[in-house]
């Protein structure tokens, strides 16, 4: 009987345990590029013990990203710093992906020549830093704002778009991007990608009918609506063969998306039985979580429903992972029970570098999460906040 300390194959390589390390965005790259500091965070988790990481979100192009210092992958710098972070992680026993972090349509940046994005769709902000030095607009599957959204680093804190961002004329060419990305993501030594398929962005942005009133072959029904992430999903195969991995969130809410239930049951359904064909590495389900919904007109975003019990069939071939607060408690008792193959925690491992040793060793997790450093306030250094957490004595 597997449990939560037990190896795993995903696509190609093993895990060394079933916990994995969430994308989680910090905000320490500047000027874009991965440095020395995020090379020691990434490594100070592997050498805790973390079974598998997958890195904050990872930007293809300027256009359309909605955090500043979000480390991009579009130039040989990047995939240099990069290298450092991936060369650190597999030298403390660790396995890496990069999470490739939503396409869309730019002509300010290249890699050698190759126009090449990645964008969070309509949820980001024409005064954006790196989007005014794209010099595109803001897109969206279809000319449909999102509600809601604070962009705390521009200037009087303002919400998304109140215009309608641009409908994105040709996805095809997004799709090509993505497999430049992954390309790029092959020569900087990742073992696999990930696409970031959940919380409103770009891919779930397609997906949802409310966001989407495409009439062309990306809109409409099912199947045109999946096609987007569907073929995505296929590129990045072509480049990375069975380490690739998707990650959705069905229930929505975050980023204004949401659709009714029986909408929801049908599209995701659909769209992960025909992700799994493309014979991936895993899935990681996200489930609800109240914290993360929002209220629009005095009503809940979100389409609260059990994620395992609703698409776990749906999943043939690929591990499943269960993201959003699964204790390690849970996640055992899930693993044991054959309802997973593991578990992705998020915030415990930015303030728990060692949270693996402390499962293995009885330690408790009681380190306090520093929240006002979160994020990186240029202010104080990139350490505090980052990799000033202390470990456990052993």
């Amino acid at each position: 009987m597997p449990t939560l300390f037990s190896s795993l194959d995903i696509g190609s390589v093993t895990m060394r345990n079933r916990v994995a390390m969430s994308a989680l965005t910090r905000n320490r790259a500047l000027g874009t590029i991965p440095n020395d500091i995020m090379a020691e965070y990434y490594g100070q988790r592997a050498d805790g013990g973390v079974g598998h990481i997958t890195t904050e979100g990872v930007l293809i192009s300027r256009q359309g990203t909605e955090w500043p210092f979000a480390p991009g992958l579009w130039s040989e710098e990047q995939v240099s710093g990069w290298k450092k972070v991936v060369d650190t992680v597999h030298a403390k026993g660790a396995t890496i992906y990069a999470q490739l972090w939503h396409g869309m349509l730019t002509y300010g940046s290249a890699y050698r020549g190759k126009p090449i994005v990645l964008s969070v769709g309509r949820v980001a902000h024409p005064e954006a830093p790196e989007q005014k030095l794209a010099g595109t607009p803001v897109y969206g599957p279809s000319a449909i704002a999102a509600r809601g959204g604070k962009f705390r680093h521009i200037p009087g804190i303002p919400g998304y778009v109140t215009v309608r961002p641009t409908a994105l004329e040709n996805p095809w060419t997004v799709v090509a991007d993505y497999k430049q990305a992954a390309l790029n993501a092959k020569e900087a030594g990742f073992d696999g990608v990930e696409l970031h398929g959940a919380n409103g962005y770009l891919v779930s942005q397609f997906l949802d009918n409310t966001a989407n009133k495409r009439t062309d072959q990306w809109g409409g029904s099912i199947q045109n609506r999946a096609r987007f992430g569907l073929e995505v999903l296929k590129v990045m195969v072509e480049v990375f063969g069975k380490n690739v991995s998707l990650k959705v969130n069905p229930a929505g809410g975050y980023n204004d998306v949401g659709m009714p239930l029986q909408e929801t049951l049908d599209t995701y359904r659909y769209f992960l039985t025909e992700a799994d064909k493309l014979g991936l590495s895993y899935i990681t389900l996200v489930r609800y979580m109240e914290k993360y919904d929002v209220m629009y007109d005095d009503k809940q975003r979100a389409t609260a429903h059990d994620v395992v019990e609703s698409y776990r069939s749906m999943i043939k071939k690929a591990k499943v992972f269960l993201n959003a607060a699964v204790s390690p408690e849970e996640g055992a008792e899930l693993i044991e029970a054959g309802k997973i193959d593991g578990i992705v925690i998020g915030t415990d491992w930015i303030n728990h570098p060692d949270l693996m040793k402390r499962l293995q060793h009885g330690n408790p997790l009681d380190n306090v999460l520093d929240t006002r450093n979160l994020y990186w306030r240029q202010e104080c250094p990139p350490s505090v906040g980052y990799t000033d957490y202390p470990t456990a004595q052993y």
